[in-house]
């Protein structure tokens, strides 16, 4: 699937993804990757004015999700099975970027690992590994 084929994917299975306007957006899809932007937006901020980490765990699973639906197409009932995070550093106030990247695609399990950064920034924000179980009957 191609990015604008899996946004529309994602429109129609989560609409309430975009509930308050539209923030998630997949850049890219690869070979075995993904990139999503999370664009800044002030209710996606914690108190101390820093990006929560309910957005920055949401944007990882859903990059994880979105390269492996580039893998094996429009399966809604792929789900995650795990997920672990490491916070490095406060992000700043600029959208954020997901770049996830398939380490292992097997026919029931796939696992992955995604890095976030403050967008124009290089150092890792948070670093994501997870695990998602994928459906027998595709």
């Amino acid at each position: 699937m191609s990015a604008s084929e899996i946004e529309a994917y994602l429109d129609r299975i989560f609409p309430q993804l975009h509930y308050g306007g539209r923030t998630y957006f997949v850049e890219e899809v690869g070979p075995l990757s993904a990139r999503m932007r999370c664009d800044y937006h002030e209710r996606h901020l914690r108190p101390g004015g820093t990006i929560s980490g309910p957005t920055m765990m949401a944007l990882a699973d859903l990059a994880l999700y979105v390269a492996i639906l580039g893998q094996i197409g429009p399966v809604a009932l792929a789900v995650t099975t795990s997920l672990n995070y490491n916070f490095l550093r406060k992000p700043g106030q600029a959208a954020l970027i997901a770049q996830a990247r398939l380490l292992k695609l097997g026919k029931r399990l796939a696992i992955g690992e995604v890095s976030l950064y403050s967008q124009g920034e290089s150092e890792i924000v948070c670093h994501a590994t997870g695990t998602y179980s994928i459906p027998a009957e595709r």
